[in-house]
């Protein structure tokens, strides 16, 4: 089995083993690897990565200490800027939270992409996962931009963009993502680099990215 089909298997496969296993998965897609060696090829420094983890550590303490269990919430670092998604209750939590990241360490800006309303349900969530796999596929199925570039996170079926990224591969990661089954809406939480910084982001070994620009349709 090749092509599409296939590498969605291996991502899905990923995503399984690693809700059950500890340690470092290691998934090889598309010639790049991901999981435990994806740090060689990520566009944010070993530093900035470890920053981001520790963020997103952090960052859940300091939620369950102002908020406790109320609410479905989740904080999601990439180059230190913290997006936060999930339902909560009401506006006084909504806020609460966003301080409570906010005060982290190393936080540089918080994207606050809470909803007011219930929890949502664990149906909801599984389809979130679903479509973030599938968002990932065709990243990686694209084969003219760097799906590693990318962090996705979906929820509610609305899923939100991180990374740093030229406006060309964003807008074509959006184009691509907005042609998926499911997807209700697309964010972009990314940060735009020119070409000339991007030249200095890649990783060494990393394969030069051909993306052709495309419009800024909204």
């Amino acid at each position: 089995m090749t092509g599409p089909k296939f590498r969605l298997a291996l991502i899905a496969a990923a995503l399984a083993a690693s809700t059950t296993l500890t340690g470092c998965v290691a998934l090889f897609l598309g010639g790049a690897v991901v999981g435990g060696t994806l740090m060689a090829t990520d566009r944010r420094s070993s530093g900035t990565q470890i920053d981001d983890q520790s963020i997103e550590l952090k960052a859940g303490q300091r939620v369950r200490q102002a908020v406790g269990d109320r609410g479905h919430i989740n904080v999601t670092s990439y180059n230190r800027v913290a997006l936060i998604t999930g339902e909560v209750g009401n506006d006084a939590d909504k806020a609460a939270v966003e301080q409570a990241v906010a005060q982290v360490d190393n936080v540089r800006s918080t994207v606050n992409e809470l909803a007011i309303g219930f929890s949502s349900s664990l149906t909801n969530r599984s389809n979130d996962a679903l479509i973030s796999t599938k968002v990932k596929a065709t990243l990686v199925d694209a084969g003219d931009i760097s799906a590693n570039a990318f962090k996705v996170v979906t929820e509610r079926s609305i899923v939100y963009l991180m990374g740093r990224v030229t406006e060309a591969e964003g807008q074509r990661a959006v184009d691509l993502i907005r042609t998926i089954r499911g997807v209700d809406k697309v964010v972009r939480v990314f940060e735009v680099v020119t070409e000339a910084e991007l030249a200095t982001l890649q990783p060494m070994g990393a394969p030069t990215n051909n993306a052709k620009p495309v419009s800024n349709k909204p």
